[in-house]
């Protein structure tokens, strides 16, 4: 019930009528434009494990899946949304020459006072990879969870809540290459692991890397609300604010940001951003990495995987292995030495 003289705050709701195929890409595209809180409605079935993690006993008939999708963010109605509906509108003709999008056709429709922020949190709910436990911070831990590791996760406004395909593909390899790092590490790097975090989000992957061993983690994201969740998070994770950085800025177009970062003093670098980002990227975050450090990417939809490769190969990496979650990859290259 709405307390007496309480604001109703109105919302404009834009949906784009797209593809089950594309659902995903538009949705990093509007993160990318500064959107969050994207909902995406579709005709999937569920799979066991999904429906499983539901609190109903008979799932919804849906339609059979016909291919369409919908991809909805709300804006604030007050707000001048002219020049960002006219970005969104460039990015989809962009993601049509690759994809097939459908219509892209946007519709408005204006509601109130929807908690649209908070509504998702039901469907994010703990769950493991390796011995990583991820859990909400609105969740209790389970006592057979006690002996794992575990990380603590408010997406706030940002994304990342660990799940995607692409940060499951990142958490992997860090699993995998921060151990080998450790182990070749001699005593006289007295510093240790050194991780820069390349579109930190939500800050998850940076948390994973001080979970696994890093001496301190920078995390850059040119989202100042992924800033802001990314401290948070990593106080809700009890961990000391001497471990970390994080910085708001462009690595790509910022020259003080290449200077104070790529001085070839990481280890280890995690670049879950698009390809479209990767690509440009990439002579920077060579920079950024020390002799045989490692550089771990993802966020690349399967049709882009030989132009990041090509790109990466072009500026110096060497390929260590490329990896594969349903439509996305992961690239993990080294640095030679």
């Amino acid at each position: 019930m709405r307390q007496k003289g309480q604001n109703i705050m109105k919302w404009d709701k834009y949906t784009i009528a797209t593809t089950t195929a594309a659902e995903d890409i538009i949705s990093a595209m509007l993160g990318e434009l500064g959107i969050q809180g994207v909902e995406i409605e579709n005709y999937v079935p569920l799979t066991e494990e999904e429906a499983g993690g539901m609190f109903i006993d008979f799932p919804p008939e849906l339609p059979a899946d016909d291919g369409t999708s919908r991809v909805s963010f709300y804006l604030d109605a007050a707000q001048d949304a002219k020049d960002l509906l006219e970005q969104v509108r460039a990015a989809l003709e962009e993601e049509k020459q690759y994809l097939d999008i459908g219509s892209g056709v946007i519709t408005k429709e204006q509601t109130e006072d929807a908690d649209w922020m908070n509504n998702w949190k039901q469907f994010f709910q703990s769950f493991t990879i390796g011995d990583i436990l991820i859990k909400p911070t609105w969740e209790s831990l389970k006592t057979e969870d006690q002996d794992r590791i575990l990380i603590e996760i408010d997406p706030g406004i940002s994304f990342g809540t660990g799940k995607h395909e692409t940060t499951r593909l990142c958490i992997r390899q860090l699993q995998k290459y921060m151990q080998l790092l450790r182990e070749t590490k001699t005593s006289s790097d007295k510093d240790g692991l050194r991780v820069l975090d390349a579109g930190c989000g939500s800050g998850i992957l940076s948390i994973v890397a001080l979970k696994l061993g890093a001496a301190h983690v920078t995390g850059i994201d040119i989202d100042e609300n992924c800033i802001v969740s990314s401290r948070e998070n990593m106080q809700v994770n009890h961990l000391d604010e001497s471990l970390w950085n994080f910085y708001c800025g462009n690595l790509i177009e910022d020259p003080s940001m290449q200077q104070r970062e790529g001085n070839g003093g990481y280890d280890l670098i995690t670049a879950n951003i698009l390809a479209d980002v990767i690509i440009p990227m990439a002579p920077a975050l060579y920079q950024c990495l020390g002799p045989e450090g490692i550089l771990i990417t993802s966020g690349i939809i399967d049709f882009k995987e030989q132009e990041v490769h090509k790109a990466l190969t072009d500026t110096g990496f060497f390929i260590l292995e490329t990896n594969y979650d349903g439509e996305w990859v992961n690239i993990t290259a080294q640095k030679p030495k």
